[in-house]
């Protein structure tokens, strides 16, 4: 198991890529989330695998993204911090109601990253919407449980972040890669 693989998964909205932003401003390297960019490409080129548009599509991009972050980082020595991971697709996929195909669980099971998984808890007081984030904060919190039940289910040991400044988050997830 690639021990220098490091998740931080939750609902939109919690701090998650705040805290990763802060953590590669310290050298953390870091893969991105592939949620906000393929929507952020799928509207550019006025596309239909979206959250609201075909989720379906939408969850085989993301998968896809995420193999590929995967495979990328395994080269990479030293902690690497992702924003969201594979099993992210198994918890969207099931929010959404959607069947999870048999190359996604696969894909789960093969792809393994640290047995420690940071999650973060919804926190109204950060949440906000804007244009790729429409979930609403009953929505957050839908995915960050649909988060918990899908790491959970592969036998990840979930790490809560606190609810604390970023500065102090960050600290508190580089203790723990370190």
């Amino acid at each position: 198991m690639p021990d220098h693989l490091h998740v931080i998964t939750g609902g939109p909205g919690s701090g998650k890529t705040t805290l990763i932003e802060a953590l590669a401003a310290e050298g953390v390297r870091h893969m991105p989330e592939a949620g906000r960019a393929i929507i952020q490409d799928q509207v550019d080129i006025g596309g239909m695998a979206l959250p609201w548009g075909d989720r379906k599509a939408f969850a085989t991009l993301m998968l896809a993204w995420e193999m590929r972050s995967y495979r990328e980082a395994l080269n990479i020595s030293g902690p690497i911090v992702f924003d969201r991971g594979i099993p992210d697709v198994i918890g969207y996929l099931r929010l959404s109601g959607l069947p999870v195909p048999a190359p996604v669980k696969k894909a789960a099971q093969l792809r393994r990253y640290a047995s420690k998984v940071f999650i973060a808890p919804p926190w109204p007081a950060i949440f906000s919407q804007d244009t790729e984030r429409k979930q609403t904060l009953a929505e957050a919190e839908a995915t960050f449980h649909a988060m918990v039940d899908a790491y959970s289910t592969l036998g990840y040991e979930l790490v809560m972040l606190p609810l604390v400044p970023v500065a102090e988050r960050a600290k508190f997830v580089r203790e723990r890669i370190a």
